[in-house]
C-alpha cells in the first residue's frame, strides 16, 4: 500500500440502505449515519483527497416497489429522487457535527435546503476541501443512481468510482446463493460485458468505459476499505 493517496478526487457511491436501521435497512437511523459521517470526515482530513458522494434512497423508497400497482414510473422515480435529497441532508448534518464542511447539491431544485448542481461550483467546493454530497440522481426519471454516479464522476473529473456493496466485489455468480462463486479481483469492461456481470447498470457502465473511469466494487460493511483503496491496496473488484 502506498504512503500517498493514489487518487486526488474520488466519487463515492453510497447505497441508501446504509442510512437505514441495521436490521431492516429502512428509514433514517442517525446513529448509522453518524458512523459513516465520522469516517468520511476523518478520511478527508487525513488524506486530503477530494470527496464527492452520490447517495441512493433505497432506505426510503424504490420505484420498483410500486411497479405492480400501476403507479406512473416517472412519478415514482421523482419520489425516489426526493428521497436522495433527504438522505443527503441527513448525511450533511452528521458530517458537519463531526467537524467536516459540506455542500449538498441536487439535480432536483429544492432551493430552500440545498444548492442546485452547477458543475463549476461543485469543482470549486471540492478544491476548497468541502465534501460535496450529490442528490437528485440525474434529475430525470428512468435513470438509476448508478447512472448518476457515473455521470457526476465524468463531470467532476474523478478518475474512479468507488461503489460500496454488501459483498466483497464482483463474483462469477451470486455468492449468497452459490458458495462456490469466485471473486474477481480485476476485470476489463469487455470481460464484464461478455460475461454479463452485474457491476453497474448498462448506462452507467457504458459511460465509465467511454470516459476511462475506473470502477471499484467493494464491501462497505468495513468503512476502512475506502481508505485502503485510495492508498492503493487491492480491495474488491477493479474494472478498467
Amino acid at each position: 500500500m502506498s504512503s500517498e493517496p493514489q487518487y486526488k478526487r474520488v466519487l463515492l457511491k453510497l447505497t441508501g440502505e446504509l442510512f437505514g436501521h441495521p436490521e431492516s435497512h429502512k428509514g433514517l437511523d442517525f446513529n448509522q449515519i453518524q458512523k459513516i459521517a465520522s469516517y468520511i470526515v476523518g478520511l478527508n482530513k487525513r488524506s486530503g483527497v477530494e470527496i464527492a458522494i452520490v447517495v441512493g434512497a433505497g432506505n426510503l423508497f424504490r420505484g420498483r416497489e410500486v411497479a405492480d400497482t400501476g403507479a406512473d414510473k416517472a412519478a415514482a422515480d421523482y419520489i425516489g429522487m426526493l428521497g436522495t435529497v433527504m438522505n443527503a441532508l441527513a448525511l450533511q448534518e452528521e458530517i458537519e457535527r463531526a467537524g467536516g464542511t459540506t455542500r449538498v447539491m441536487s439535480e432536483v431544485a429544492v432551493m430552500s435546503v440545498c444548492e442546485s448542481f452547477v458543475r463549476r461550483k461543485a469543482i470549486r467546493h471540492l478544491e476548497k476541501g468541502r465534501i460535496v454530497i450529490l442528490a437528485g440522481g440525474t434529475g430525470s426519471p428512468f435513470f438509476t443512481t448508478d447512472s448518476a454516479a457515473a455521470l457526476k464522476a465524468a463531470e467532476l473529473n474523478c478518475r474512479v468510482v468507488l461503489k460500496g456493496s454488501n459483498v466483497d466485489g464482483v463474483y462469477t455468480s451470486d455468492p449468497k446463493k452459490n458458495k462456490d462463486a469466485k471473486l474477481y479481483t480485476k476485470l476489463s469492461y469487455q470481460e464484464a460485458l461478455e460475461q454479463g456481470l452485474t457491476v453497474m447498470d448498462n448506462t452507467a457502465f457504458a459511460l465509465c468505459q467511454r470516459e476511462k473511469i475506473k470502477v471499484i466494487v467493494f464491501n462497505l460493511n468495513n468503512f476502512e476499505n475506502i481508505e485502503k483503496i485510495i492508498y492503493g491496496e487491492a480491495i474488491g473488484t477493479l474494472v478498467e
